[in-house]
């Protein structure tokens, strides 16, 4: 089951959606077509279990920056943490973005909201744990800069496919940024 996802992954990230097929990540992989049958009912199913592993390691990312010995200290911080942790991993993971901003089935679509979700809580506790956030800032505040954050995203990859576009992406933290500053405590600083 590895060798298709790698093989198919492999194909999404040099040649795009379009190429990476059943059977061309069947003949990359070297396995006959109906072994990948064996695992894989469609195209869908494999483009799942490749979100999975990507959702997966972007949940540990974000665990490693939130939890670790140095977590941001600023809003801004924070902001600037997740931004880069998700640019880097879309830039190290162009299979990533092609599956992550098509959302060309609605497994794809509940696995990235589901991280969106999470993730939206996670850093709204973290923020508000850490007087970055107004004790009484609404979840759906985070969640809101989430959907932000992702659409932004979305524009600045499809401006410039491989890096994501400078110019929108410092647009994308400046937006975020300003947004939840206005949930600070002091909302002037």
């Amino acid at each position: 089951m590895n060798a298709i996802l790698d093989a198919a992954e492999q194909i999404l990230a040099a040649d795009g959606y379009d190429a990476a097929t059943l059977k061309a990540a069947a003949e990359r992989a070297g396995i006959p077509i109906a072994s990948v049958y064996h695992y894989f009912s469609d195209r869908h199913q494999v483009d799942a279990e490749l979100m999975r592993r990507h959702v997966d390691n972007l949940e540990d990312l974000v665990n490693e920056i939130l939890g670790g010995e140095n977590p941001p200290a600023t809003l801004e911080g924070a902001v600037d943490a997740v931004v880069d942790l998700m640019l880097d991993y879309f830039r190290e993971n162009p299979s990533c973005v092609e599956l992550w901003f098509a959302r060309r089935s609605d497994a794809l679509r509940e696995l990235v909201q589901a991280f969106d979700k999470a993730t939206a809580e996670q850093l709204w506790y973290f923020a508000r744990n850490r007087g970055l956030l107004r004790p009484d800032t609404p979840l759906l505040v985070m969640q809101l800069a989430f959907e932000i954050g992702n659409r932004l995203f979305d524009v600045a990859f499809r401006v410039t496919p491989v890096t994501g576009d400078d110019a929108v992406l410092a647009e994308h933290r400046r937006l975020l940024a300003a947004y939840l500053r206005t949930y600070a405590p002091d909302p002037s600083v």
